[in-house]
């Protein structure tokens, strides 16, 4: 399966435009119930008036929001992205840490976004669930699991670590692409052979429980 997402999307991509690990950590918070594109349309303001942590720690909340206002939840994101940036300056000098346990001491950081950060901007294993992991991970008969937490201990348990963050990032790009939540195109989906849930039904079987790596 891993296999054949990465023929399909041989460049595991994160869609939020970024250049360091500030910006990444930045933008994931402002993703929270947002699409990424609608992200990559505010953060480039953001990051210009604020291009690190302790420019925004030190940010005028009514400026933040009005400059995420269209990402939704505004004045939550702006009060996390603040708090953010203080917990970086006052405890890791500033700098993103790489740890996750480290990471989701800051505010607005759950496990997702730590994990996005992890993998994406350190190359260290993580794997972030979000709505479209979680779905196809259901979908695809991976895991019975609607806890985001322990979905991805099961998909940890049945990859290599190093296959996480692009595995992560294949399924979301599949989620977007190809399995859409209401309106799954299974006749074009290169895993509809082994997908339990197609709706084409001469593929149709019962959920496999993997056994090796995925």
């Amino acid at each position: 399966m891993s296999d054949l997402l990465e023929a399909e999307y041989p460049e595991a991509l994160c869609e939020l435009d970024h250049r360091n690990p500030f910006e990444l950590l930045a933008a994931t918070i402002l993703s929270a119930q947002c699409t990424d594109a609608r992200v990559n349309m505010v953060t480039p303001a953001l990051f210009a008036k604020y291009p690190d942590a302790r420019s925004l720690a030190s940010a005028n909340p009514s400026e933040v929001e009005q400059i995420v206002r269209s990402t939704g939840f505004f004045q939550a994101k702006t009060k996390n992205l603040i708090a953010m940036a203080v917990g970086l300056v006052e405890r890791f000098g500033g700098n993103v840490p790489t740890g996750l346990d480290d990471l989701v001491t800051l505010a607005g950081v759950g496990r997702k976004t730590g994990n996005v950060v992890c993998s994406v901007a350190f190359g260290l294993p993580g794997l972030p669930v979000d709505t479209h992991v979680g779905r196809l991970s259901r979908r695809l008969g991976l895991t019975t699991e609607d806890d985001p937490v322990k979905i991805e201990l099961e998909l940890n348990s049945h990859l290599p670590a190093a296959s996480w963050g692009p595995f992560s990032l294949r399924l979301i790009l599949h989620g977007r692409r190809v399995c859409d939540a209401k309106k799954p195109a299974c006749d074009r989906c290169v895993l509809e052979h082994l997908c339990p849930s197609s709706i084409l039904p001469s593929h149709r079987r019962t959920s496999p429980t993997p056994t090796r790596p995925i």
